[in-house]
This record gives C-alpha cells, structure tokens and sequence, in this order.
C-alpha cells in the first residue's frame, strides 16, 4: 500500500511539474536545442504568447528550462534544457516510442484486426 502511495504521490508531482497542453510541447522542441522565443511561438501551432511566456516561466521555476537574455537591438532570449532538463531526454524518447505503439494498437483494433 505504501509503493502504492509512494507511485501516486509521484505521478502527481509529474503532473504538477508537465501537466497541461504545452508544456511537453515546448520541452520536446527544446529537446533539439536552443531556440528563440519566436521559433518557439512559430513551431507550436495555436499557442498564443501569454500562454507561451506563461509556460516557459513555470518550466524555469521547476529548474527544467533556462531562460538567457542576450544583449541584441532587439534583445534575444533564449530557452533550452538546463542540465536536470537533460535528463528528461529518455523519458521523452520513451513516450515517443510508448505513443508510436499505442498509435499503431489503437489503429489495428479500430480498424478490425
């Protein structure tokens, strides 16, 4: 029972952290590397800034995303991985490989065989 507790309290800590539309959006972009803000806003369809700029805080709150202001006219920011977001790159290849499956499962059975 305890395990159990233990699982649950962790999912939810996961949740608290990824949860939400964009966020494992941003993270899988960022997955690649750095990118501006603008690349960012332009690669995920239908986000709007607020919601963007929103997303990214509470990712760099987290210690997941690094946020860096370079000193242009216009000035740049911006995001990638900070070292504990690396060590999501498994985890994110991982449900990749878990959706592509599930993707398949759910189409073989909706389509008869």
């Amino acid at each position: 029972m305890k395990k159990c507790v233990n699982n649950l309290a962790s999912l939810q800590f996961i949740l608290q952290v990824l949860g939400g539309k964009w966020k494992l959006h941003i993270l899988s972009i960022l997955y690649f590397g750095k990118k501006r803000f603008k690349e960012l806003e332009r690669e995920i369809d239908g986000i709007s800034a607020k919601m963007l700029i929103k997303e990214l805080k509470d990712l760099e709150a987290a210690g997941i995303v690094n946020r860096q202001t370079i000193n242009t006219v216009p000035i740049t920011v911006e995001y990638s991985l900070t070292t504990d977001g690396l060590t999501m790159k498994p985890l994110l290849e991982q449900m990749n490989e878990w959706a592509v499956k599930f993707q398949q499962t759910t189409s073989k059975k909706s389509a008869g065989y």
